[in-house]
């Protein structure tokens, strides 16, 4: 691992996976299933799979308290609601997108909207694996949120924000908000080169649940810059 004073201490896969066994990245590690026997002598852990996959490693930890960031998304409104129950055991922060900036981007984004309310929004995203007509968790929540950040300051029901969803090769990720004034257009724009901001904005939310030490619960990228 490149981040000084960080050390990889395991690397967890599904039971049935092809990995077990094989060096992780070359190194002395090896790829491992999760199970309820498992040791698991962390500061942290940082969980990117399947729901399935996801609540199975929740069950397996049990009551331990290790703070976990979680980035996987698809779960049902029954394994929310899990989630949610298991962090009365240990600290979960769980993002739909962990992009370094991505959450600051969202910021501006409501900050701006709550300014100009009736101005209705228009949320674009595209990457190279995108199918149009699909929208991805990320810009849902983030179409929501503008939503609900109009609807709270003009004092009734917003109409839902528009997401146009476009393919675009070699790109990491492309988010942006458009917002038409009629004479003028303002547009926000986030834009990822490589996985890399992905991996790079988890092991900052991670080091933030532990540097932090927040209490157990269930927290997201907007509560690491309230404590800032």
């Amino acid at each position: 691992m490149a981040n000084p004073g960080l050390e990889l201490a395991a690397a967890l896969v599904s039971p049935s996976s092809n990995l077990i066994g094989r060096p992780v990245a070359n190194g002395s590690l090896v790829y491992r299933p999760a199970a309820a026997a498992m040791n698991s002598n962390c500061d942290v852990m940082i969980d990117f799979s399947t729901p399935a996959a996801s609540m199975a490693l929740q069950n397996a930890m049990g009551a331990k308290r290790i703070p976990m960031v979680i980035g996987t998304t698809g779960y049902t409104a029954e394994q929310d609601a899990r989630l949610t129950a298991l962090s009365r055991f240990r600290p979960l922060l769980i993002s739909a997108n962990f992009a370094l900036g991505f959450e600051a981007f969202t910021q501006v984004a409501f900050g701006f909207t709550r300014q100009l309310p009736g101005v209705e929004p228009t949320v674009v995203e595209a990457h190279e694996h995108s199918r149009p007509g699909t929208v991805s968790a990320p810009s849902d929540l983030l179409a929501k949120g503008l939503q609900a950040e109009r609807s709270s300051v003009m004092g009734f029901a917003a109409g839902a924000t528009t997401v146009v969803t476009r393919r675009k090769s070699n790109t990491a990720g492309f988010n942006e908000v458009r917002f038409n004034l009629g004479s003028c257009e303002v547009s926000l724009t986030f834009v990822v080169h490589t996985l890399a901001a992905y991996a790079d904005g988890a092991i900052s939310a991670a080091q933030w649940l532990v540097s932090e030490a927040p209490a157990i619960g269930r927290f997201s990228c907007a509560d690491c810059f309230k404590t800032r």
